[in-house]
């Protein structure tokens, strides 16, 4: 409950907003790349789920330069790089939801996600009861993520 309590709609982008802040367990950011950055998911499908942001705030992938589309590209592989030594995951589902009409909780600053995934990893509680049940804390996964990245850099 302490989790969900502690955690307001802020005002703004969140990408944005994160962008702000000094990179810690507050604000989520794991890696800064010269275009783009990595950031946890505040409420993650499961441990380690992770995103790639552009520092520009545009609503799809086509408005941004080619330099910056390939930066987010090379950081989504080393996302799945870091999360296959950290996790050790069976698979990954890789996206992006461009458009409100396609899921995307953040429509107006384009990311894409990069999800570990497990055999038998959709229980009950997933299908059914519409709650996601974490092993660790957020900000376990953010420490174990940030240093994954420092390794693979």
């Amino acid at each position: 409950m302490k989790y969900i309590e502690n955690h307001e709609k802020e005002e703004g982008c969140v990408f944005c907003n994160a962008l702000t802040k000094e990179d810690s367990a507050a604000n989520l950011i794991a890696f800064r790349g010269e275009r783009a950055f990595v950031i946890l998911n505040l409420y993650p499908y499961t441990s380690g789920h992770l995103m790639v942001v552009p520092f520009k705030h545009v609503a799809t992938l086509e408005t941004l330069d080619p330099s910056t589309r390939a930066e987010m590209m090379e950081l989504t592989s080393q996302c799945m790089t870091v999360l296959q030594k950290t996790y050790h995951p069976h698979g990954f589902n890789m996206g992006a939801n461009i458009g409100v009409a396609a899921g995307a909780g953040v429509p107006g600053h384009v990311h894409i996600h990069i999800v570990p995934r497990w055999g038998g990893d959709t229980n009950f509680m997933s299908a059914l009861g519409e709650t996601r049940v974490l092993p660790e804390a957020l900000e376990d996964t953010f420490k174990r993520i940030r240093v994954g990245f420092l390794e693979v850099q």
